[in-house]
């Protein structure tokens, strides 16, 4: 799936031709037009990878070479067909071809580094859950704020869920690119347990199923802020996360006009609570720790 999801955003952006989308990874003509008609692999129900049990032994051969080539010059790099025939002629592989490509891709892949970057470019999103209370029929009840920002414009789309989860999740990557008039190039997130199912090795993530789904049709590349590092996130951590006043918020936001249509959209027929005393945020976070404690 993730392959699949990649394939389709290199080429439907126009990253990538056709004909060199064939080339990179090794697929078909028909596999590609399969890719590009289909978010996902019809009739997909795969839920781990099968074994290869002729290929499993050599899997640390073909790790040493590819590590060993990120030393080497260009010219000098293993191609996937060079790999497969050192494992047959020097380490006695008897497998097939393909599955040797599959391993190859699949590591070159999964040691991809991506680095954010110390500006904001055009077509880049952030995205966040805040928490806020609200009053409806007179009665206070706590709401999920899902939160996109283009940094690059300022722009911002706020929407109040009854809860954070897979739906609401989904439904706000639905309603900003509507909200926006366009699909950001790369959104950044935190560590969500709604898109994320485990951290590897080298902040590698194995994602859902649900935000492969989500990320193959809206075709945009990922970046996750490291554990304790929400801070990567910038405007929308800090706005999310503080406390301020409503006046004080144009030192987080940076903008006297992007304060307005903020706070214009989060105040639009909501109620505004004024609070004494501690912060629920804070009053949350001890709270916790009782618990824990």
């Amino acid at each position: 799936m993730e392959i699949w999801s990649e394939i389709r955003r290199e080429v439907l952006t126009g990253a990538l031709s056709k004909r060199a989308a064939i080339a990179k990874y090794g697929v078909g003509w028909h596999t590609l037009k399969e890719m590009l008609a289909h978010d996902e692999p019809p009739g997909y129900r795969q839920a781990k990878q099968r074994p290869k049990p002729k290929l499993e032994p050599f899997l640390p051969v073909i790790r040493q070479i590819l590590e060993d080539d990120g030393k080497a010059p260009t010219k000098q790099k293993h191609t996937a067909r060079r790999i497969f025939e050192r494992l047959r002629d020097e380490h006695g592989y008897t497998g097939g071809e393909t599955v040797v490509k599959d391993a190859v891709r699949e590591y070159r892949i999964s040691r991809r580094k991506v680095f954010l970057p110390p500006s904001h470019p055009a077509g880049e999103a952030r995205v966040d859950f805040g928490e806020a209370t609200i009053r409806i029929a007179g009665k206070e009840r706590k709401a999920a704020l899902f939160v996109m920002t283009l940094p690059y414009s300022g722009a911002m789309f706020v929407q109040a869920f009854p809860k954070e989860c897979t739906e609401t999740f989904m439904e706000g990557h639905r309603r900003a690119p509507e909200e926006f008039g366009g699909v950001p190039k790369r959104v950044t997130y935190d560590h969500s347990g709604i898109a994320v199912i485990e951290v590897l090795q080298d902040w590698e993530r194995k994602l859902t199923r649900e935000f492969l789904r989500l990320q193959s049709h809206y075709l945009f590349t990922e970046y996750f802020c490291r554990v304790r590092r929400a801070n990567e996130k910038g405007h929308v951590e800090r706005l999310l996360g503080n406390n301020l006043p409503f006046e004080n918020w144009t030192e987080v936001l940076g903008s006297e006009r992007l304060t307005g249509a903020a706070l214009d959209r989060l105040t639009h027929r909501g109620h505004i609570l004024e609070t004494k005393g501690e912060s629920y945020l804070l009053q949350d976070a001890t709270r916790r720790r009782r618990r824990t404690g």
